[in-house]
C-alpha cells in the first residue's frame, strides 16, 4: 500500500522501483513550501496559534510553511479542502478535532471524517469560556435556566460556528435542562467578539484567549463558566460547568494537525516529530501557556485513538 501510494504521487516512478528508491524518494520530502489550512478566520486565538506553530515548524522540515485561513461550516471547509489535496505531505490542517467527532453526527459531510483525514499531531487543549455580554440581565448560569424557562427563545447564546466545541456545550446545557435557547452560530472568534461587545446577543461560548481575557478584566465581558478540568489560574473565581451542574457541557477543545488520508507513512512521521520538537520549544510553550493554552503532542496513533473516543462519546451525548 505504501509503496503503490508513493509510486502514484512521483511522476515516472514504474512498478520497478525498489525499496531504496523509495526511501531516497522520501528523503527528498519537503522540497518546496508545505501549506497549512487553518479552519477558523483571523483574530482568534486557534488563528494566532496556528501561525505561531507554523514559523516555528519552517526551519526544522527546511522549507517554509504558508498559513491560509479557510474558516468556514464548523471547520468542514478546510477539512474538506485537505481531503481533496494530493496526499503528498505539503497540504496540512490545523484545526479542532470536531469536524472529526461531532459534525458528522450533526450533518452529512463531503468527506469521510475516518478514511479521507490523517491525524498527524496533537497540539493543545483550549478551555471553553462562557461569558454573559451587557446583554444579559441576570447574574450567573442559574439565571441563565431561570430566564429560558421564563422566556423560552429569547436569550441568544453565541458560538464560533455550528458543530464546534462551543455550539456541543450550548446542546448540553439545553438538553440537561430542557431549555430553549437561540444559538448564533458564527464562522470564528473575531466577529463574535465584536457583536458580543456591541450586545448583539446575551450569552458566547468562546475558546479562552488573549482578547477574551482582556475583555473580562476590562468588565465588557463577564464569565460565568470555564469547559475545562478544572478551574484556570488566570480566573480562579470562576467555577468549571462541571462544578455547576453540567458534566456532560464540561468540554475544552482539542486542535490538532492534520493531512490528507493515503499520505505516506513515513512523511507523517517526520510531521510528528517535527511537531513534537517544536511544542517542546520554551518559547512555543510560554506562548500557549500565557493564553491558558496547554500544549499536548504525543504520537500520531495517541491522536487518533483519541479522536475515535471523543467521536464516540459526541454520539452517546446526542442520542435522543
Amino acid at each position: 500500500m505504501l509503496r503503490a501510494s508513493i509510486c502514484a504521487l512521483i511522476p515516472g516512478v514504474g512498478a520497478a522501483l525498489t525499496w531504496p528508491a523509495l526511501s531516497q524518494a522520501a528523503a527528498l520530502w519537503p522540497d518546496r513550501p508545505v501549506r497549512i489550512l487553518v479552519a477558523y478566520p483571523p483574530g482568534g486565538v486557534s488563528n494566532d496559534m496556528a501561525r505561531v506553530l507554523g514559523q516555528a515548524l519552517a526551519p526544522r522540515l527546511g522549507v517554509p510553511v504558508v498559513v491560509e485561513n479557510r474558516p468556514g461550516a464548523g471547520g468542514s471547509l478546510a477539512m474538506e479542502a485537505l481531503s481533496r489535496a494530493p496526499a503528498d505531505g505539503y497540504t496540512l490542517c490545523f484545526s479542532a478535532i470536531t469536524p472529526l467527532t461531532l459534525l458528522p453526527h450533526l450533518q452529512t459531510l463531503p468527506y469521510d471524517p475516518q478514511r479521507d483525514i490523517a491525524p498527524v499531531l496533537s497540539v493543545m487543549l483550549t478551555p471553553v469560556l462562557v461569558v454573559a455580554t451587557h446583554a444579559f440581565t441576570g447574574r450567573d448560569l442559574a439565571d441563565v435556566v431561570t430566564q429560558a424557562r421564563e422566556r423560552p427563545g429569547a436569550l441568544r447564546w453565541a458560538s464560533s460556528g455550528h458543530g464546534t466545541t462551543g455550539h456541543f456545550v450550548l446542546e448540553q446545557v439545553r438538553r440537561a435542562q430542557a431549555l430553549d435557547i437561540t444559538h448564533v452560530p458564527y464562522q470564528g472568534g473575531g466577529m463574535q467578539l465584536n457583536d458580543a461587545l456591541a450586545g448583539h446577543f446575551e450569552l458566547l461560548s468562546t475558546n479562552v484567549g488573549p482578547q477574551q481575557l482582556q475583555y473580562v478584566r476590562e468588565g465588557r465581558l463577564r464569565p460565568l463558566a470555564v469547559g475545562a478540568p478544572r478551574r484556570l489560574p488566570v480566573l480562579p473565581d470562576v467555577p468549571t460547568l462541571a462544578e455547576l451542574g453540567f458534566a456532560s457541557a464540561n468540554r475544552a477543545s482539542v486542535f490538532g494537525l492534520f493531512a490528507p488520508g493515503g499520505t505516506p507513512v513515513e512523511w507523517l512521521d517526520r510531521l510528528n516529530a517535527a511537531g513534537n520538537a517544536v511544542l517542546a520549544e520554551p518559547a512555543v510553550r510560554e506562548r500557549m501557556l500565557a493564553v491558558s493554552n496547554l500544549p499536548t503532542g504525543g504520537t500520531r496513533e495517541d491522536f487518533a485513538r483519541e479522536i475515535a473516543m471523543e467521536r464516540q462519546a459526541a454520539a452517546e451525548a446526542l442520542r435522543p
